[in-house]
This record gives structure tokens, sequence and C-alpha cells, in this order.
């Protein structure tokens, strides 16, 4: 896209997150309090989920800003798909313990490290979802080490909505008992959508009129990209980048519409913007009403019926069973 044509001072859809552009939407605030009601108790897990691009690393960068100016010492593992003595060298490594020699080596340096020091140690395990029983074992067994009766290390757990099916596993029974706070990152309505976009826009210098956005417009990005941030960014930037060709200071339905099937036929199917590789394709945007979800909104005639079945099975769902408990109340200390 040529940010010169708007005036931009930078690209306001990026897809690498960007704790500057972050946009404290209704649920971002709420992950973000039980992210903090959690640190606040000075041990044990706090679990966060959320689609894939539903915005958790965003939340996790603004998290790190803030804590690295609050007296925090922060590791973070993103390689996932470890065993479990893998996992505690990784662990190890990041807290800069010694990670090589005996298991019985890495985790004494590994706790001499997390007692000889004033800071408060946080770990922050990505993509745990990835993780298996054996490695969510090893880090709650290093959630035993204390420094005078005061645990040494607090875990952060984020991954996409599996990782509350695997916390359920009978297996893990101690370590659910250890989670202190949870939250799921469920998608943007229709409404944050249009103040999602808005907002990236005018942090990067947007005058309204260049281009101007049309409401319905923006009602259609949500219905192609369902609400979820990243492909919020991918479909605006497409948006954008047809705009600048076609030198449009209007963005229309139709334009935002257009984009959104060439990007499904480009990326092969519905997978580019929502669902699952080889999902049906979502019905076509046609304005009824505004301000919903998709009961708002009206499929082509053709198989109206089935195709919002269909669209409505691609929604994200929330996890079930105990993690539905703890994402969906006021957070409280596990008892």
């Amino acid at each position: 896209m040529d940010i010169d044509f708007y005036g931009f001072r930078e690209h306001p859809f990026l897809m690498t997150p960007s704790p500057r552009l972050f946009y404290a939407s209704t649920v971002h605030r709420r992950a973000f309090a039980h992210l903090t009601f959690g640190l606040a108790q000075r041990e044990g897990f706090v679990v966060v989920t959320g689609e894939v691009g539903a915005g958790k690393t965003t939340l996790i960068e603004r998290l790190c800003g803030e804590l690295q100016q609050a007296g925090f010492r922060i590791a973070r593992v993103s390689t996932t798909l470890l065993s479990g003595d893998d996992m505690l060298r990784m662990v190890a490594h990041a807290f800069g313990a010694q990670s090589e020699g005996s298991k019985a080596a890495v985790l004494q340096s590994l706790t001499t490290v997390l007692r000889n020091t004033t800071e408060r140690h946080l770990l922050i395990v990505d993509e745990a979802q990835g993780l298996s029983v054996s490695a969510l074992e090893e880090l709650r067994m290093l959630s035993n080490v204390t420094l005078a009766s005061q645990p040494s290390l607090q875990t952060i757990l984020v991954g996409q909505p599996q990782l509350g099916r695997m916390m359920a596993s009978p297996d893990l029974d101690q370590l659910r008992q250890r989670v202190l706070a949870g939250f799921h990152l469920p998608a943007l309505d229709v409404q944050e959508t249009h103040a999602y976009v808005m907002h990236r826009l005018r942090s990067v210098g947007w005058q309204e009129g260049r281009p101007h956005w049309d409401d319905e417009a923006l009602d259609v990005v949500h219905h192609y990209a369902g609400g979820i941030p990243r492909r919020i960014n991918r479909l605006c930037s497409r948006v954008l980048l047809a705009g600048s060709l076609e030198h449009a200071m209007r963005i229309t339905a139709a334009m935002v519409e257009e984009t959104a099937l060439e990007l499904e036929d480009d990326l092969a199917g519905p997978v580019g913007l929502r669902g699952e590789s080889g999902a049906q394709p979502l019905p076509r945007w046609t304005p009824r009403s505004r301000g919903g979800g998709l009961d708002d909104w009206q499929p082509e005639a053709s198989n109206d019926a089935e195709d919002l079945q269909d669209a409505r099975q691609m929604e994200p769902q929330r996890p079930g069973g105990w993690m539905s408990k703890l994402f969906h109340r006021k957070p409280r200390v596990a008892r």
C-alpha cells in the first residue's frame, strides 16, 4: 500500500503485533484486568486463551511493557512442542540459568537464580496448547520453588482454545488447582470492529475523508473478518491497497466485499479470512440491519438457511468445562 497517498505516517494495519497501536476493547480491558489480578496474588498460574489472531500477543506485549518498569524479571518461551526435560532447560535458559548437563544440575541452577534476587520472576509461555502433559507438570513443579515462604515464580499460559480442553484432563488436576485467573478473548462485536478500525487509522495520522469509510463498509469488514483483529488487519490492508491504486477517497461496502472475496480466492478459500481450510465460504453480505451479530446478516437468497447455519458454526467457540467457569465470571482466588 502507498501510505503517502492517504497521508499516513505508517501502515495502520501491520500484521506484526504493536503495543503502540493497541486498541483497548471491552474484552481486552477485561482480559488485562484478569492478568493484573492474577499477578497481584504473587503465586500460581494465569491462563489466557483466544482464537488465532484475537490479540493475545498484543495484550501480553502491553503487559510486559508495564511490568518491566515494576521490578519484574520476565522470561518468555514460545517453542512448546517439547518434552518435560526440554521445557525445563528452555525455562532455565530464558532466566539465564545453566541449561546444560544433568536435569538435577539444571534444576539446581534455576532454583538458585529464582531464589537469589529481589526481582519478581514471571514466566510467559506462548502457544501453550502445544505443551505436553509432562511439560505442564514441570512448570507446576517449578511453582513450588519458594523463598521465605513466598513463591519465587509466577507463570502465564497463553494459547488457543485447545489449551482449555487440555487443562480439563484428569492428569492436570494439581495444575488446575493453581490457576488463579483465566480469561478467553472472544471476537470483537460489530460496534467494536468499527472502533478498532478507526483507532488504528487515527493512530497513524488519518484525517477523516482521506479516505472516508462508509458505516456499511465497516459492517462488511466485521462480517468477513469475524471480529478477529488479525483478520481485520489483513482485510483492511488490502482494502486500502485497492483504494490507493484507484485513488479512491471513499471506502464502500462493495469495495470491501470485492476485496474480501479476492482474499479468499488468493488464499485458497475461506481459511484466508475465517474458518478452517476446506470450510464452506461465508454467505455474501447484504445490508438488512446494523448493530448485531450474525443474526443481523442476510445471506443471499439461494440457500440462505444453510449458509447462515454454516456461518454460525464458524463463530469462535468458548471452551467448555472448568475453563468456562474461570473465563466467564469475576476473578477470584482459587481455594
